[in-house]
């Protein structure tokens, strides 16, 4: 660690130092305050060297939202280990190849989820240790014995700012996911933009409802933390339980995707519920749901943006009512621009692929050269999204380039890709093309238009059930339509324009 590094490690003592007896985290029964954090994470990073981690190496972690979770965030940061978490939404499948994707020496499991992580053992040689968050059973230790087993005064080690923190896989574009390696730098970044641009402070509490996997429940947990801040932990969304913990602990921001606004703001209206400390709320929402949440609460605001993973979060953001429909300005820390094919700037009004630079951008995929070669071409990081400046500013999204075309149900990433690999799986199905169509619930549902092999016939039911057999079931197309041919290019490649155009309301 340099003279003018500053690390996530250094936001933890910071906060002790500055903060001690405020609130930090409230989860799983506990209240903990800036100071006691600190001394937590201490010793489970100091119990992680014990079993000869080092910074560098990879943990990864299969949990819902915990205090543990929380936890082995600071451990990892006090250490320099990079923590790898996995989407518990993944199927077992999907979960072992994200496992072996990143080697992590040691795995941090919730009791659900031993099975699948037992089950996956034989293809994960690297792994040294396993962990239970709860009791100890077979292979697993109880990772409780981890942070008793440290000293507290262990020093945290020496890492640059710009060192790899997290591995966060993305939507896969070709099938299989790329783990996206973020640095300290960036997430800082990513928090002083946050920070400054909702005024927050020690005084704020951030409802974390979504789940630790995700960039978005991971950033906003990192912006009020390193403001000061505490968090609410929550395993998962459940109006009742949200309801509660923002009238409890006075929650002021969260981040979330549909459907929970609306199912909050219906739970709110049957039962009764206290949402007036809230102020800003950040996601992907219909313009409906967003309206009745400023009639519930009109001295909050909703926010829109523009980010991914790959960017450590937000590059554009503003108030959703200063223009409703756009994805906001560029952030402060952040060049945003639109370009063409050859990388020219395009002028106001046109529309081009976003690109960015500036210190938010991811450190790289893991173990993808020639992916990080052509993403980082000519000095800016291209996202794969769409989208054009108006004359004020702000950016107006315009969905995927063709070759990286994004499905978002829930605020999940699907690419078609990966749910059209699996249809072809099936030894019904000669051709299928994926693609998006709005859904009042989720925003986005999936929707497959698929070719019969010849004398095969596929009930659609039948091919949902397959396809979320082998991958995540939030990936299991919602609508199925079969046809005799699909059109095609002059390549005999499927025309997906054409059968976006033709079964988009079929």
């Amino acid at each position: 660690m340099g003279l003018r590094d500053f690390t996530l490690s250094d936001v933890i003592e910071r906060n002790a130092q500055l903060h001690g007896d405020r609130l930090a985290f409230v989860a799983d029964g506990e209240r903990v305050s800036h100071r006691d954090y600190a001394l937590r994470v201490a010793r489970l990073a100091a119990g992680l060297a014990g079993i000869g981690l080092v910074a560098g190496d990879r943990v990864a972690v299969l949990a819902q939202n915990c205090l543990a979770y929380v936890d082995l965030y600071g451990a990892a940061a006090r250490l320099g280990v990079i923590l790898v978490p996995v989407n518990w939404r993944l199927s077992a499948e999907e979960i072992a190849y994200v496992i072996t994707d990143t080697t992590p020496k040691a795995i941090v499991a919730g009791a659900e989820y031993l099975p699948i992580i037992d089950g996956a053992r034989a293809r994960l040689p690297f792994v040294e240790r396993y962990f239970s968050l709860g009791a100890a059973s077979g292979v697993f230790g109880a990772f409780a014995d981890l942070a008793r087993s440290g000293a507290a005064g262990t020093p945290a080690a020496e890492i640059a700012s710009d060192s790899g923190f997290v591995i966060i896989h993305t939507a896969a574009v070709g099938g299989r996911p790329r783990g996206a390696l973020l640095s300290h730098a960036g997430l800082l970044a990513a928090n002083l933009q946050l920070a400054l641009s909702w005024n927050l402070s020690a005084q704020d509490v951030h409802l974390g409802v979504l789940p630790l996997f995700h960039a978005s429940g991971l950033g906003l947990l990192l912006a009020v933390q390193q403001a000061g801040g505490a968090t609410v932990v929550l395993p998962r969304f459940d109006p009742q339980a949200v309801l509660q913990a923002i009238g409890a602990e006075k929650v002021s921001v969260f981040a979330e995707f549909p459907p929970m606004l609306g199912t909050l703001l219906d739970t709110a209206a049957k039962d009764g519920g206290d949402l007036a400390s809230l102020r800003h709320l950040t996601g992907l929402d219909t313009p409906d749901t967003i309206k009745r949440f400023e009639s519930v609460c009109p001295s909050a605001r909703f926010w829109t943006a523009y980010g991914q993973s790959e960017v450590s979060g937000v590059v554009t953001l503003a108030p959703f009512r200063d223009k409703p429909g756009s994805a906001g300005k560029p952030t402060l820390l952040n060049r945003v621009c639109v370009v063409d094919d050859l990388d020219r700037p395009l002028a106001v009004g046109e529309s081009g692929e976003i690109v960015v630079r500036g210190p938010m951008v991811f450190n790289g995929y893991w173990n993808c050269d020639a992916d990080n070669t052509f993403t980082f071409r000519n000095g800016w990081h291209h996202t794969g999204d769409m989208g054009r400046f108006d004359d004020d500013g702000y950016l107006w999204y315009g969905g995927r380039t063709p070759a990286k075309e994004l499905i978002k149900p829930g605020g999940e990433n699907v690419y078609p890709a990966e749910v059209e690999k699996a249809l072809l799986e099936h030894p019904g199905i000669a051709e299928a093309v994926v693609f998006g169509v709005p859904d009042a619930q989720w925003g986005e549902a999936i929707k497959a238009v698929c070719v019969c092999r010849p004398g095969q016939t596929v009930a659609a039911a039948e091919l949902i059930e397959f396809v979320g057999a082998r991958i995540a079931r939030f990936k299991r197309p919602k609508h199925v339509v079969f046809c005799a041919a699909l059109p095609k290019t002059p390549q005999g490649l499927p025309d997906r324009a054409r059968v976006k155009q033709e079964f988009a309301n079929g």
